[in-house]
Parts: C-alpha cells; sequence; structure tokens
C-alpha cells in the first residue's frame, strides 16, 4: 500500500506541476495554456501530490 501512494503522489505532483506550468504559459501548445483554472488546480494537485508523499514517508519505520 505504501508504494502505491507514493507512485500515486509522485504522479500528482508531476501532472499538477504540468497543468500549472500550462496555466502560467511556460509549456504552451495545448487548450490549458493561459487558464487560471489550470494554474490553480495544478497547484493544488501538486500540492495534494506533496502531502501524500510525506504522509508516506512519516509512516516509515525508522532506521536503527
Amino acid at each position: 500500500m505504501r508504494v502505491f501512494l507514493a507512485i500515486l503522489g509522485g504522479a500528482m505532483m508531476i501532472v499538477g506541476a504540468i497543468w500549472f506550468l500550462q496555466g502560467i504559459r511556460i509549456l504552451p501548445g495545448s487548450f490549458m495554456t493561459g487558464s487560471t483554472f489550470w494554474a490553480v488546480g495544478g497547484a493544488i494537485v501538486a500540492l495534494g501530490g506533496l502531502a501524500i508523499l510525506r504522509a508516506v514517508r512519516a509512516g516509515a519505520p525508522q532506521s536503527a
């Protein structure tokens, strides 16, 4: 389960970053380019992915 959540969190960060960059016109070439909706949505998704990764890491056992 922990591996699945780590993959999900990483994927969310990548997708969210792409949406954000398209929303702020850094990655042009799609209907999302220049749209505030995608910039805000991408930031939210990326931060959600970061939260999942931090939760997975916090739940990991400490190595001796």
